[in-house]
């Protein structure tokens, strides 16, 4: 598995060997969430970074994933359609939400990195 980034939205994502880019929401948004009862995935088509793609919905509340960079979704989890629990289970891995192809591939190394996303969540704890 490649490094993973981070966003501040908890998203993460992979990079994989197609030049594709793997996203989901990392295990820190998944247990804030609780347990997930609905994932609305994103259509097929462009999206600007920043903008909604997708939902998640749990006992406890709903939240968006936002795309982490301006691209192309070029593929959705369809098993979260009837297991929307595996975002829980497994959220950095069968629990991925979509693969897209970034605008500007270089713009990932932009994201978090693990040793920055790790001080985002402890000053989100310590606040």
């Amino acid at each position: 598995m490649s490094e993973l980034r981070f966003t501040e939205d908890h998203e993460w994502l992979r990079v994989e060997a197609d030049g594709s880019v793997t996203v989901g929401i990392t295990a820190y948004a998944q247990n804030a969430l609780g347990d997930v009862v609905f994932v609305q995935l994103p259509e097929l088509q462009q999206y600007e970074k920043g903008s909604e793609a997708s939902t998640v919905e749990s006992v406890k509340a709903a939240s968006g994933v936002y795309m982490p960079l301006t691209g192309e979704v070029v593929q959705i989890n369809n098993q979260l359609e009837d297991s929307p629990e595996l975002v829980n289970e497994d959220p950095l891995g069968e629990g991925w939400f979509f693969r897209f192809i970034p605008a500007d591939a270089s713009a990932i190394s932009a994201l978090l990195d693990q040793d920055a996303y790790d001080r985002l969540i402890k000053a989100n704890d310590d606040a």
